[in-house]
């Protein structure tokens, strides 16, 4: 029977799985997370959203994982936590992963991303059992969910998290038979590789609909006069009274290389984030503006 639960993760997704643990009343004997990180020029050291909430609920907190190889536990569970596991811990106990996509699809460090870029029409987690080799091993439960072209990247992950929970929940419901089944991955792997800058700045050429994929995972950037200009929200439309030319700004539309992209929210750089209607009442020159 499974009464001691250890958790490995470090950002915001993985917390609320650490939650639920703690919730459903399992000992937690540790959390291991990531280093506390600097955030800024001149800022102190911020501790992962995992060890906050460790640390609220009197945890014992590790950055380093070798420390479960002295730590009594029935099963670790892993969400998002950023480093792999070494095979010396694999034989200490059973790990398992919270995995945010349909293995064997998207497997590695950027899965949510990576699906709404690429258009892809469902998602969902799989609950899986850590192996040497990345995201491949064999699969205890799977959750799905439909994709549209307008969920953000922030309200997939909430949307992932809860049904990683559900997922994890119904597999310690089954008791004694928790872990004892489980699916090989069946399909060709594909991999969502951590984005880069150049992942998020946007191709104007591009159509409205492939813009606004980057758009709504929240760090979609161009440049205007030679500064950055982040775009947080926006819509698409295919409103062909608008004849504007890629990268050129009418108002608070944008043209692309197919639609017309209409802006919500923008942050100029060095400047808050504000209403796009907002930002463009305040700026000179609108007749001349093109993000390039």
């Amino acid at each position: 029977m499974i009464r001691r639960i250890a958790f490995l993760g470090t950002p915001e997704v993985s917390a609320s799985t650490l939650r639920f643990i703690a919730d459903a009343g399992y000992e937690i004997p540790v959390v291991v997370t990531g280093e506390d990180k600097r955030r800024g020029r001149g800022s102190g050291v911020v501790a992962s959203p995992v060890k906050r909430l460790a640390v609220d609920l009197g945890l014992n907190v590790a950055h380093d994982p070798r420390v479960l190889l002295q730590t009594e536990f029935d099963l670790a569970v892993v969400v998002a936590y950023g480093r792999l596991i070494s095979d010396e811990l694999l034989k200490k106990g059973l790990f398992v992963n919270l995995h945010f996509s349909l293995l064997p699809r998207w497997r590695g460090a950027a899965p949510m991303e990576r699906a709404i870029l690429e258009g892809d029409k469902e998602t969902g987690i799989c609950l899986m059992r850590l192996v040497k080799e990345l995201d491949a091993g064999p699969i205890y439960q799977t959750r799905r969910i439909a994709l549209d072209d307008e969920i953000s990247l922030f309200d997939l992950a909430r949307k992932l998290s809860e049904l990683a929970n559900e997922a994890l929940g119904d597999e310690l419901s089954l008791g004694e038979d928790a872990f004892k089944s489980a699916t090989d991955q069946v399909g060709e792997p594909t991999y969502a590789h951590k984005l880069t800058v150049d992942d998020l700045r946007i191709d104007w050429s591009s159509t409205s609909i492939e813009i606004l994929r980057r758009v709504r995972l929240g760090r979609a950037w161009t440049t205007l006069g030679g500064a950055r200009f982040k775009i947080l929200s926006a819509s698409s439309t295919i409103d062909h009274a608008l004849d504007i030319a890629p990268g050129q700004v009418s108002g608070v539309y944008v043209g692309t290389g197919g639609g017309v992209l209409e802006l919500r929210h923008v942050q100029p750089e060095n400047k808050r984030i504000m209403e796009a209607k907002d930002w463009i009442n305040g700026m000179k020159n609108v007749k001349d503006l093109r993000f390039i």
